[in-house]
């Protein structure tokens, strides 16, 4: 992998962690369960996109 595209991983872990805690500190102050159900589901779909990259980052290390 590139370095450009190791910069590339690091910034899109970096915005999934960004979304990760907006996503929970709106589901704070959210009061409509419908809401915060379909925030809590989007939450979990982005901390499995961070949990992959990640992934992918240690796989690379790890060759």
């Amino acid at each position: 992998m590139t370095q450009k595209e190791l910069l590339y991983m690091e910034d899109a872990i970096g915005h999934e962690t960004n979304l990760i805690n907006i996503i929970s500190s709106t589901i704070n102050l959210l009061e409509d369960k419908n809401l915060i159900s379909f925030m809590k589901k989007q939450l979990k779909k982005h901390q499995n996109l961070k949990q992959n990259l990640m992934q992918v980052m240690e796989d690379i290390t790890n060759e």
